[in-house]
């Protein structure tokens, strides 16, 4: 485990899809969530690194997951079961509550919004990669949802890209406690590092919050 500090010009937390469907209540898959979230502490440790990263000076990125539009998919040659339940459900619909960002956990004024992705890869298709580069990045740490869907992809394709990739393990969460295991497992494929909230927090640069 590195606990090395956290450079403030050369580092990034990346939180991965912060929507209302998944991080408020009454969001579309927040039920199904958050059991899994509260396994680890996942709100109350947002709430406690985030403002922490921010104080420390390091830069904070938004990955959004693509907005559902009436339009999704057609005449698309193939779509997976996933894209096609969460057009279904109308999860993260443009326009709508659900597919605002969470008041808390998402962007603020000095974040960067990248590109939506349209599956689970936050660097498919999307600016990320170039935003990250622009703003001289090199370091990852990455919360938010799903642990083992667009956390795992987009952190596993930040390590093919050169990436040092950090992983907070209780700020992240799944659709079912599987889905923890999985992430959990696989990330010592592509992780560099795996920390708590708390290992975390003792490695963001001095007079960050503790």
């Amino acid at each position: 485990m590195s606990t090395s500090i956290y450079e403030q010009s050369t580092t990034a937390l990346l939180i991965v899809d912060p929507y209302n469907d998944f991080m408020s209540e009454g969001g579309k898959l927040y039920d199904i969530t958050k059991p899994q979230a509260d396994s680890v502490g996942f709100y109350e440790n947002m709430r406690k690194l985030i403002p922490a990263v921010r104080d420390a000076g390091i830069q904070v990125f938004i990955v959004p997951h693509h907005r559902t539009r009436p339009t999704d998919f057609v005449n698309w040659a193939a779509i997976n079961p996933t894209q096609q339940e969460t057009k279904r459900k109308e999860c993260f619909e443009d326009g709508a509550w659900g597919g605002q960002f969470h008041e808390e956990f998402g962007p603020k004024p000095g974040d960067v919004v990248a590109l939506e992705h349209w599956a689970q890869n936050g660097f498919a298709n999307t600016d990320l990669d170039a935003q990250l580069k622009q703003h001289g990045v090199k370091k990852l740490i990455f919360v938010g949802f799903i642990a083992n869907s667009c956390v795992e992809a987009t952190a596993r394709m930040g390590m093919e890209l050169g990436y040092h990739v950090t992983l907070i393990k209780d700020a992240t969460g799944a659709f079912n406690p599987e889905g923890m295991v999985a992430a959990r497992v696989d990330a010592k494929l592509f992780a560099h590092s795996e920390l708590t909230t708390q290992e975390l927090l003792a490695a963001l640069p001095i007079g960050a919050k503790k």
